[in-house]
């Protein structure tokens, strides 16, 4: 069964599990368009109510197929999306351009209105132009109807909260900063948005995929003996008869002031596979042994962001 967790002081509650959208446009064929409507129904019947996209995944067909997804079922979810980030290094957090972003994301998602408009990867931008453009222009945009809260994701957890502390956000997304491997959310983040009541959102709790018996994709960025603890832990799970993604997802789940665990599905099977996380339990050992095994390759990092290492302080 389904928890549900107050989304800081928006007043949403939310799915304990999320959708993130962002491999909606994996399989480009009218097949795998028709997977992701069925992938979406089937969350909504779960009880998952918190779905993620951005213009950015799939060039805009995420949202597309978020949007016909959706029809007919808007009313019994919360909607999110974001601005600023529209391709791999192409980034316009001005005021004019959140503002045509915003209407065309509307359209894509074939609604009139967002619950949660989104700051996407703010790293990549000006900070002062963040705090004193972009944010303000969201709030007229949230004035306008046309948002009922703002956020601002990201990866670099000193830039999100240096963003938060200088303009009032309603949510922050991180991603990779909270799960096995990594916990240094804790330290910058969790603290600061529970004393401000801001909703925070934790993504990719298996690391990018990291933290699956499949091991991570010839893309990641993590360093090799980051790859390899993680391949460890997961031999030690399958000889414990378990999935390292199953104990990973209940490490993450278990957070206290997380409202929501934001996770990519696309497909029925990736739903399935989430919600039966919602009631594993490793034996009372098992993720003492595995948090042992992952020790040496705790709290590493990677640049992410034009000011690297600059203006990270970390």
């Amino acid at each position: 069964m389904m928890e549900y967790r107050t989304l800081g002081n928006t007043g949403m509650e939310v799915s304990l599990i999320s959708m993130g959208a962002a491999s909606f446009a994996s399989d480009p064929s009218e097949s795998g368009a028709e997977e992701c409507v069925r992938a979406v129904h089937a969350a909504i019947d779960d009880g998952i109510n918190f779905f993620d996209v951005s213009p950015f995944y799939g060039d805009t067909v995420c949202e597309e197929r978020l949007g016909k997804a959706l029809r007919g079922k808007r009313d019994g979810v919360f909607l999110a999306t974001k601005c600023g980030r529209y391709g791999g290094t192409e980034f316009d957090f001005s005021a004019k351009r959140v503002a045509r972003s915003v209407d065309e994301s509307l359209a894509r998602l074939n609604t009139d209105y967002l619950d949660l408009l989104q700051a996407h990867d703010i790293e990549f931008g000006d900070l002062d132009q963040i705090v004193e453009e972009t944010l303000p222009a969201m709030r007229e945009l949230q004035d306008a109807g046309k948002c009922r809260f703002i956020g601002i994701t990201g990866y670099p957890l000193h830039v999100l909260r240096q963003a938060a502390e200088r303009h009032e956000v309603d949510t922050i997304l991180t991603y990779c900063r909270y799960n096995l491997l990594i916990t240094d959310m804790d330290d910058v983040l969790t603290p600061f948005c529970r004393e401000r009541g801001i909703g925070l959102i934790n993504a990719s709790p298996l690391h990018m995929r990291l933290l699956t018996d499949t091991g991570a994709p010839d893309w990641h960025p993590a360093p090799d003996e980051v790859k390899e603890a993680a391949q460890r832990a997961a031999a030690l799970c399958r000889s414990a008869g378990v999935s390292i993604s199953d104990v990973a997802m209940r490490f993450c789940l278990d957070h206290p002031y997380v409202a929501t665990v934001l996770v990519g599905m696309s497909k029925r099977r990736n739903v399935e596979r989430n919600m039966a996380s919602m009631q594993f339990r490793p034996e009372p050992d098992l993720m003492d042994r595995v948090r042992e095994v992952l020790a040496p390759a705790q709290n590493v990092t990677w640049p992410y962001g034009w000011d690297e290492p600059g203006l990270l302080g970390e």
